[in-house]
């Protein structure tokens, strides 16, 4: 969560060591065999970090509007000595210009509910100009579903969000289906995964 790690450089997210190894799991059967990731919004720096030992035939790039953010990625990276980790770029999804011109996939875990909106069309926006046709976008985090009850802790999770900021909140999943949709990417399947969250896989189309 944003401004919950305090001003250490790095920083230190509790949910990544809860969740990093489920999230893997299925990363392995959705990533390409190579090429570059792209971590969108890669908060403590913990998460690329796991990953690019876990898929070391893969090159990790990662990314985050907030310069704190920045800092605790690269303290992370260095930490980690890892070949396949690039230096860290400053990018908010919700711009249009990102200073990427490519990937092989687009990974984003726990943005879409934490940002506004925007930033959500943003990365779709994105992901169609980089990605090649067929490769993957990546999401994971918790989600409203029509046709699922929510889970009573991700109702109060939201109601936390929206007290924080009103264009924070838990997004409908069908909504963030259809604007993916509008966006270029079609959607490729859903994963319930641990602690009431999903994980949503889209390719460029």
């Amino acid at each position: 969560m944003p401004g919950d790690s305090g001003e250490a450089e790095k920083r230190h997210a509790p949910a990544t060591l809860r969740n990093r190894d489920a999230i893997a799991a299925v990363l392995a059967g959705w990533l390409p065999p190579s090429g570059t990731v792209l971590e969108v919004a890669s908060g403590s720096g913990e998460h690329v970090v796991h990953f690019a030992a876990a898929f070391p035939h893969l090159d990790w790039q990662p990314s985050d509007p907030d310069p704190a953010g920045l800092a605790s990625i690269a303290a992370w990276r260095v930490e980690a000595g890892r070949t396949n980790i690039a230096p860290p770029r400053a990018l908010d999804a919700a711009e249009p210009d990102w200073p990427t011109e490519r990937a092989d996939a687009i990974l984003c875990i726990n943005m879409v509910h934490i940002s506004p909106w925007e930033a959500t069309l943003g990365l779709f926006a994105g992901a169609a100009r980089l990605l090649a046709p067929g490769a993957p976008l990546i999401l994971y985090g918790p989600y409203i579903e029509a046709d699922e009850p929510t889970a009573e802790s991700n109702l109060a999770f939201d109601a936390s969000l929206r007290s924080r900021d009103p264009a924070w909140g838990l997004r409908d999943a069908d909504t963030v289906r259809s604007a993916a949709r509008d966006a270029g990417l079609s959607f490729a399947e859903r994963r319930a995964m641990p602690a009431n969250n999903l994980m949503l896989l889209f390719r460029r189309t």
